[in-house]
């Protein structure tokens, strides 16, 4: 297949972006030789004119932070499990000039899950309250029979947790993050916050812990996963996240399912390897 067609992640900053390794593993294995994935630094100031500028030959968008809400009102129509966490990370652009949004966040973490093993939990917990961790209450609602703790640092984002939970029909209760190592009690623990914050949790990790989800993928391991891993708890990293979740825009964007999920982690794991 040979048709030319260009795709791109957009965010501020995006230098570090695994995105364009991804997509175009994809490509190459897909045969869509005509086919270019790009990375463009764009802030919210910049994003009405940079959409304006796209033509046909656009196929696809890729959002990270700080564009996953700033985009909603330029758009066509969105998803309903965008509209679920108001966080768009997809944006398909077809023939007729439309532009849909999608969130393929929330379905990427539950394969990532279930990849390891993982579909159903009788209670969880989220550490942080950040757009990740609505996006991972989200994916709880699939998963999880129980409760969902989410350890804050404040309380409004206490209220804010507790508010996606009643929007997305999850239990949650808050506490704060102070006690975020009671959290390493639950079956299934979701870290959303960012590089180091959750470094001198490290010596909390119990004799047997359950399974730890780290969005996070540089730098990696993290040492909250690293401590997981010698106590012999699964851990499920931000590559397998950012992987899952690159197959499903592949697939929205180009039309070709299944996309190539094990030459797409292949690229991605040689690529932070020579980091």
């Amino acid at each position: 297949m040979t048709d030319s067609k260009q795709a791109a992640v957009l965010g501020s900053p995006i230098a570090h972006s695994l995105s364009p390794v991804l997509h175009r593993a994809a490509y190459r294995e897909l045969g869509l030789d005509g086919w270019e994935y790009g990375r463009f630094d764009i802030d919210e100031a910049a994003l009405p004119a940079f959409l304006a500028k796209l033509d046909a030959s656009w196929a696809g968008l890729s959002l990270t932070m700080p564009l996953k809400r700033a985009i909603i009102p330029l758009l066509d129509g969105i998803s309903a499990t965008a509209a679920s966490v108001e966080a768009v990370n997809t944006v398909v652009l077809t023939d007729d000039g439309r532009r849909t949004g999608d969130n393929t966040d929330i379905p990427g973490m539950v394969a990532a899950l279930r990849e390891r093993g993982v579909t159903r939990v009788e209670r969880a917990a989220v550490l942080g309250a950040g757009a990740t961790a609505s996006s991972a209450l989200a994916a709880l609602a699939q998963i999880c029979t129980g409760e969902v703790t989410a350890y804050v640092r404040s309380a409004p984002r206490a209220a804010e947790m507790r508010g996606w939970g009643e929007r997305l029909g999850v239990a949650v209760t808050t506490a704060p993050w102070e006690a975020a190592a009671e959290a390493f009690d639950a079956p299934l623990v979701v870290a959303t916050t960012p590089a180091g914050t959750t470094d001198a949790l490290a010596t909390a990790v119990p004799e047997t812990p359950g399974t730890l989800f780290d969005v996070l993928y540089e730098p990696w391991p993290t040492a909250l996963a690293a401590a997981w891993s010698a106590r012999g708890g699964a851990v499920v990293g931000g590559l397998d996240l950012l992987v899952h979740q690159a197959v499903l825009q592949v697939e929205l964007m180009t039309g070709c399912a299944p996309a190539p999920l094990a030459a797409m982690r292949a690229a991605g794991e040689r690529a932070l390897g020579a980091r």
